[in-house]
C-alpha cells in the first residue's frame, strides 16, 4: 500500500515505514502529524485517484526531529562596478517516519 501526498507545496509517494525530510511543521518533536491531502491511493492494485485530494485517506506519522538543510549561496555581482554581495540560505525540516496509511 502506498499513497501520495502534498505538504509544503511538494509531492511525496510514501509507504508505511518511510522516512521523511519535508518542509518545517510547526508540530513537537515526538508527536504525531496527520496528513489529509492525499492525492492518490494504492491498496494491492486498487488505484484511488482524488479531485483533487481522496476524501477519506489519510497518512499518520510520527515527527522524529527537526533540522536544517545544507547551505546554498547566492552570489550577486556586477563586473567593473565593485558590487558583489554573497547571500546564504539553509531550509527548515522536519523528518517524519510514516506509521500508517489509512483509506
Amino acid at each position: 500500500m502506498y499513497a501520495v501526498l502534498e505538504t509544503g507545496g511538494k509531492q511525496y509517494k510514501v509507504s508505511a515505514g518511510d522516512t521523511l525530510e519535508i518542509e518545517r511543521l510547526a508540530v513537537a518533536a515526538g508527536q504525531t502529524v496527520t496528513f489529509d491531502r492525499v492525492l492518490l491511493l494504492n491498496d494491492k492494485g486498487q488505484t484511488v485517484i482524488g479531485t483533487p485530494t481522496v476524501s477519506s485517506a489519510t497518512v499518520q506519522a510520527d515527527v522524529l526531529t527537526h533540522t536544517r538543510g545544507p547551505k546554498k549561496i547566492a552570489f550577486k555581482m556586477r563586473r567593473r562596478k565593485g558590487y558583489h554581495r554573497t547571500v546564504g540560505h539553509r531550509q527548515e525540516l522536519t523528518v517524519v517516519k510514516v506509521t500508517s496509511i489509512s483509506s
